[in-house]
């Protein structure tokens, strides 16, 4: 099945409703400078590691980190693609905001 421009927004959305928690967000950070376990994250963060597994299934179904198994620990990565490509959505979406109020000021001088 063909991927829509509606299932990209979707995805897009799910993306920024994840990283909207602060510590999400900062586990992604985290994980962008190295793999972790989550139990790694857990002494790191002051939250438990129930909840850090709690936040990695909601980065992990975003596609924003991949885990590996590495002997019998998970670790976790960011996923730098992914990030990349909601950058280059915002892009699209800051050129659109920008060709619309070029435009505009267009308009505004032309009727002067």
């Amino acid at each position: 099945m063909p991927h829509t421009e509606s299932d990209e927004v979707s995805d897009t959305t799910r993306v920024f409703a994840a990283l909207a928690d602060d510590t999400r967000w900062q586990i992604l950070q985290r994980l962008g400078r190295s793999p972790a376990s989550a139990s790694a994250l857990a002494s790191e963060f002051t939250v438990s590691r129930q909840a850090i597994a709690k936040h990695l299934a909601v980065l992990e179904a975003c596609d924003l980190v991949t885990s590996e198994r590495v002997g019998r620990e998970l670790r976790f990565s960011a996923a730098g693609s992914r990030l990349s490509a909601v950058g280059r959505t915002l892009d699209a979406v800051g050129s659109g905001w920008d060709r619309r109020l070029e435009a505009i000021k267009n308009a505004a001088e032309q009727s002067r």
